[in-house]
Parts: C-alpha cells; structure tokens; sequence
C-alpha cells in the first residue's frame, strides 16, 4: 500500500458538498473516502465529475446521519449499499464498503465490510480503485497511481476472472482506454477481452448502448474502434458490418469544423450504410426514437450527396432541416474518405450557415381562389406546386408564384377530367 497526499488543495474536496459529506460520514468510528473516477480525473488534470463516496458506515446509519443533519437521503440501492446524498441540487453517491460472495455481473451478492483493501480490489481497473480521504491523502492499494501517472488501463487481479464476473468490463475497458489511456491497450487485458467476447451477447442491450455511446465520443475513440475490430468485438455490438475509415473520418471532420463529438453520427459512421442496418442496430442497442429516426435519415441514400450541386443541396436541406441534412452531408464526407481538405464537401457541409431556406408560399386560399374545392386534390396541387417551386430554386416573385400555381391546378384539373 502506498499513501500519497497529493489532493490536499483540491477545491472539490476541501469545499462544499463532497466536503459536508466526509464530514458527516468521517465520525464516530466511522470513515469515508471519495473513491473512483473522481481520484482519477483529478490526478490526470481533468475535472473530477460524479463524486463517488464510500464509508465504513452501514446505509441506514448513512441514512440516519443524513437525516438528522437536514440531508435529502435517497435508497438508490441501498440493499447493494447506496444511499444518494442531495446538497444543494447535487447528489453525492454513498456505498459501504464490500466485499463480493458470488459473482455473475450486475446481480453479484456482495457482504458488507470495513476493509478498504477489498473493496478496492473488487473494482475493475487499478486507476478506478484509488481512494482519497477528507485530508487530500491518496490510497492505493493496486497499483493505480502509477497507471495513471503511465495511462495504462489494466485490470486489478486476473483479467480473465474480471470479465467473467461481468462482461460489460470488455466495454469498459476500450471506453476507459479510450477517455484516459495512451498508446496501445494493455496486452494483456486486450488479450481477456478477445478470450471473453463470446459473453457480450449475454448483456442487456440497455447495457450495450450506454458504453458503446460513452466510448464513440471519448477522445480515442478511433484507435479504440480498431482495436475492438482487430479482435473481433465490434460485430457483437452491431450485428453486422462494421467501417472503422469512416469512424475515423467523421472524428477528423467533426475536429476540423469545430463540432461537439455526437455519438449518433459516429455510430453511423462506424455502422450504418444503408436504412437497413439502421433498423438491426437500433434494435441491438435499444436506441431511443431519436437515435433510430436520425440513423435511419443519414442511412438514406447518403452516396447522392457525391453528385449534388449546390442547388440540389438547397432542395436536400429544405427537404430535411438544417440537423438531418448536416448529418447526412458528414456522413456522405466521412464515406468519401473524410478529405477535410475537400472544399466542395465543405461548402456543402456549411450551407446552412450561409442560407436558410424560405418556407413554402403558397396556400391552400391560393386553389381555392382558381376555384380548387376543399377536398384530397387540394393536397395533391399543394405537393405539385410545392415540387415545382423547389425545382424552380425557390423564386417568391409574385408573377413566378402565380404561374407555379397555375400551372399546379391546370394539371390537377386536367388529370381529374381524364
């Protein structure tokens, strides 16, 4: 065991909620300590994210203590030990200590303890399993400071074992490479994953889309997307074909425009060419409405956009809205190969910065008036004069518009007398 004080000046530690917490907690006999992601952000430099606390204290003590000090207290779960703290709008996850008796994934049967190096042990990765006290001391019982210090993700104890006891850390270990790893995966942890990728197909697909999404916007996300390919993994999330290019591309694109990571454009990149495969990896990962909409939208003849000018992409961005249209277009670019030097998938990429498209003129009153009756024809000249509109590049000349129409209802007319 080495401990360290190296997060004595940590503000999120010192101040505030994570401090009233410790505070709380660290009484009595009693001890807690702010374990996980959060040590590990804050020795990597980075913001610390969810606090995560563990203690000593048995939940309905937690619960106890919360209570009488005015605290909003929460049994998340708590007969696996977590109770959730509320401070001033922000929750603060309390879990006692413990310790595994049986292990088969998320439904594991864990035993209460007061030992600090099994329940460091029990975690999945030697930088996940740092712990810091209220004195801004680090403890490390795996090995963890020093992975950081290296971005090395390595499993705690036999990697083997690890992913056995739940298969999600396969994922897991690729998307925590991905946000805070450097070079190439830890061998032998990759080499686990390749021996224990059959037990994918055992998780939950609720399960399969939060990690998967999580590591598409990670910053390695591409090298991780090979590595993942290389050993056979990524057809288990997909159900099909997978295009690390295009993956790679869209990430460069998204990077050279300036663009927040969105994890549904890189899930198409990475899966999605035709509408079909949207359907199958929606199904596989149990998207939302709006993840499925916006896969099957890009997935919709992208390859067009190969051959638009510039007014056939007004029609397209009229057709779509400025969201579907921009995320069909990256698409079409990150297939293309993702030249980011390309300015004519630039240009079609940045039109809806430079143009808005008018909304359609023309109304109902404008066929009624040419004496159209209400009725299923009156929609039918609507779409006739809107399509001719379009292919007209949008004129909103009134002499233009009446002529559209005219013609509109002409044709309307001349089809109902045959």
């Amino acid at each position: 065991m080495s401990a360290v004080p190296m997060l004595a000046d940590a503000p999120w530690l010192i101040s505030g909620g994570t401090a009233r917490v410790l505070q709380l907690l660290n009484a009595d006999g009693e001890e807690a300590r702010v374990v996980g992601g959060a040590v590990r952000n804050a020795l990597l430099g980075l913001v610390p994210g969810d606090i995560d606390i563990a203690t000593t204290a048995l939940p309905h003590e937690v619960m106890r203590r919360a209570k009488a000090a005015g605290i909003k207290a929460v049994p998340t779960g708590i007969d696996h030990g977590t109770v959730t703290l509320v401070i001033d709008g922000q929750p603060y996850e309390v879990t006692t200590l413990r310790e595994d008796t049986e292990t088969f994934g998320r439904k594991a049967k864990v035993a209460f303890g007061r030992d600090w190096v099994k329940d460091a042990e029990r975690r999945d990765f030697t930088m996940n399993g740092l712990s810091v006290d209220a004195d801004g001391v680090v403890h490390d019982y795996v090995g963890g400071i020093a992975d950081a210090a290296a971005r090395r993700v390595r499993f705690i104890g036999d990697p083997d074992q690890r992913i056995a006891e739940d298969f999600l850390r396969i994922l897991r270990f690729f998307r925590i490479h991905a946000a805070f790893g450097a070079g190439d995966p830890d061998r032998d942890g990759y080499l686990a994953c390749i021996r224990g990728r059959a037990g994918l197909a055992s998780l939950s697909a609720g399960r399969l889309r939060m990690e998967t999404l999580k590591l598409l916007v990670a910053p390695g996300a591409s090298a991780a997307a090979l590595a993942m390919a290389d050993g056979g993994l990524l057809q288990a999330l997909t159900g099909g074909v997978v295009y690390t290019g295009p993956l790679a591309a869209m990430i460069v694109i998204e990077r050279e425009l300036g663009l927040t990571a969105s994890s549904t454009r890189r899930l198409a990149a990475l899966a999605i060419a035709v509408t079909e495969d949207a359907k199958r990896v929606a199904t596989r990962l149990r998207l939302s409405n709006a993840e499925t909409k916006a896969l099957d939208s890009m997935g919709h003849r992208w390859w067009r956009l190969a051959t638009k000018d510039e007014a056939d992409a007004r029609r397209l961005l009229y057709r779509l809205g400025a969201d579907r249209y921009h995320d069909r277009v990256l698409l079409g670019w990150a297939r293309a190969g993702g030249d980011v030097g390309s300015s004519r998938w630039r240009a079609l990429a940045e039109l809806p910065q430079r143009w808005t498209a008018p909304k359609f003129p023309l109304r109902a009153a404008d066929f009624i008036a040419r004496g159209m009756a209400e009725g299923p024809s009156l929609g039918h000249v609507l779409t006739l004069a809107e399509d001719a509109w379009l292919a007209a590049d949008f004129p909103l000349e009134e002499a233009a518009l009446a002529s559209i129409a005219d013609q509109a209802a002409a044709r309307v007319s001349r089809d109902e007398r045959t």
